[in-house]
């Protein structure tokens, strides 16, 4: 992780909080991956800010430093969780030669950032009615991106004519419920197995020869 993408995690927290040194940007990291952990486990209702201090070796003090509650340590962490996907993802996409290649490593990266981070379903689902609007924003968001590489691929001659918003969507629920099936459940294929099957499945339907 570059101190760059660890800035723009950061950044999560509310402006007068966000640390300005290394080391508040140090135990910021730790309480934030100590929280992933306690509500990765726990879920929400049942962990502590207390457990999440212990977790992170810190004081509790630090803790009221950057969130002032449970709930904003959760939004900032949910926040985090999508950073951390893309920048994990990102340049692995962006290292391939064209599109369909890049639709194929991204669904690999994100099934071994799955593997790695199991904790991010668990995370991410709770979101849903613990802070909706996140919970939104961190599938929106992804969307974007992901229409908006289309879009530019589509102007390169790299995939067929259709709906990038649509077809984004598509390509993020496959990438989730794949990660949840052979990230989360099982391992019973590796990533390159899975994304092989998957990256088929959208080189068929995208490429530009058969429109």
């Amino acid at each position: 992780m570059t101190e760059k993408q660890d800035d723009t995690r950061v950044a999560a927290t509310s402006g007068e909080k966000t640390p300005k040194t290394a080391r508040g940007r140090r135990t910021l990291r730790q309480l934030l991956d100590a929280a992933a952990e306690e509500f990765g486990e726990k879920g929400f209702h049942e962990a502590s800010i207390s457990q999440i201090t212990q977790r992170a070796g810190v004081a509790i003090g630090s803790f009221y430093t950057y969130f002032d509650s449970k709930e904003e340590v959760f939004t900032a962490l949910v926040r985090d969780v999508s950073a951390q996907v893309r920048d994990f993802v990102a340049p692995r996409i962006s290292a391939q030669a064209n599109q369909l290649d890049a639709e194929r490593e991204g669904q690999q990266a994100f099934l071994e950032f799955a593997r790695l981070h199991k904790e991010i379903y668990r995370i991410v689902d709770e979101a849903e009615f613990v802070d909706p609007a996140t919970y939104r924003e961190h599938y929106t968001s992804t969307a974007r991106r992901i229409a908006a590489r289309l879009d530019a691929a589509y102007e390169r001659g790299e995939i067929s004519e259709g709906s990038s918003e649509i077809r984004a969507w598509a390509l993020m629920g496959m990438n989730v419920f794949l990660g949840l099936r052979f990230g989360v459940w099982g391992d019973d294929y590796t990533p390159e197995e899975v994304a092989r099957v998957g990256g088929e499945l959208i080189a068929r339907g995208m490429d530009p020869a058969r429109s």
